[in-house]
């Protein structure tokens, strides 16, 4: 377990990434390319990316490294995910690009710990060699390959979920946006207690912490190793399969059925609604749409998260793209 210990200025500074974080959802998705996690959310990804890889030896050639140096568990140098607030994947790329010799020889040195490297890897702290500038473009390569042709349904379902914490922030404070970390972390302030894979303190003292929802990141939250770094919990947000049924704008409504249909355009129309407002917007009775919310969320057209009092529900990136799709 993971406790993430705040203080009052703590609770003040939480802040929410609004955007996927590129090079988090690179190194998480590596892990994620030759396990077999997720075989509904990541399996049609996994069968794609192989098949890619399988015609372009230059994108395999750019994987390999990464391969050694992310392992499917256990520790990953911090370096490879810097805490980037702005400008995207270049600036990621650029902090990479300028990680200290000293940082350098320290992570990997903590990470030849764990596991054998080979002799390439010691190349990457030596001044006045070209190894970090390599691997630099070996993720900027990786990204295009991995992310890039799914990247829009990956911002999508990162979008859903910062609205939803994002309501929750506003209806019930920063208290109610940590409960909505339920069932990966439990706020018992002024601990925020995370499902980690082995047990650490994490002292804020005043830093803050940046959540970071992430496609990639599956079944538990993770964080940077050094705990000297800005804080962040990368934690998984709600994903359906990477697959998307087309059908014909009449065809919808078969598929679905009429009321089903004005549910899902509405949530996708106006974002987060309570079982009330669906019912009122549908103009159905509550009973039917708590019926028809469930039919929808066990297609997995819909999530559906408690806050507070209310139970709020929102269209999943696989709803999105069914009616973008008519």
């Amino acid at each position: 377990m993971l406790r993430i210990h705040f203080t009052p200025q703590d609770l003040q500074n939480i802040r929410v990434a609004r955007q996927p974080h590129a090079l988090w959802e690179l190194v998480c998705g590596v892990c994620r390319l030759d396990a077999r996690q997720g075989a509904l959310e990541y399996g049609h990804w996994r069968r794609s990316v192989h098949e890619g890889l399988a015609k372009d030896p230059r994108a395999r050639r750019a994987l390999s490294p990464l391969q050694t140096l992310i392992p499917p568990v256990g520790y990953i140098p911090d370096f490879l995910t810097p805490s980037v607030t702005g400008g995207g994947l270049a600036v990621g790329l650029d902090q990479v690009r300028a990680t200290s010799r000293t940082r350098l020889t320290r992570e990997l040195g903590r990470l030849a710990e764990s596991r054998p490297l080979p002799s390439w890897v010691s190349t990457l702290d030596r001044p006045g060699t070209k190894a970090l500038g390599t691997l630099t473009r070996a993720l900027e390569l990786s990204c295009k390959t991995l992310l890039e042709p799914y990247w829009p349904h990956i911002r999508t379902a990162v979008g859903n979920d910062v609205e939803l914490r994002s309501r929750a922030l506003l209806d019930g404070g920063t208290s109610a946006l940590l409960n909505t970390l339920r069932p990966h972390a439990r706020w018992r302030a002024p601990v925020l207690e995370v499902d980690y894979p082995v047990d650490r303190e994490l002292h804020l003292e005043g830093r803050g912490l940046l959540l970071i929802p992430s496609y990639f990141c599956w079944r538990r939250p993770t964080a940077l190793a050094d705990p000297m770094l800005g804080p962040v919990l990368v934690h998984p947000v709600a994903k359906q399969p990477l697959e998307i049924v087309r059908t014909s704008k009449d065809g919808l409504q078969r598929l679905l059925g009429r009321t089903r249909t004005v549910v899902l355009v509405d949530l996708a129309s106006h974002g987060a609604r309570t079982t009330s407002e669906v019912a009122t917007a549908a103009n159905i009775a509550l009973p039917s749409a708590s019926y028809q919310l469930g039919v929808l969320r066990d297609g997995g057209l819909i999530a559906s998260r408690r806050e507070g009092q209310f139970v709020r529900h929102s269209a999943t990136p696989l709803g999105l793209r069914l009616l973008h799709e008519r």
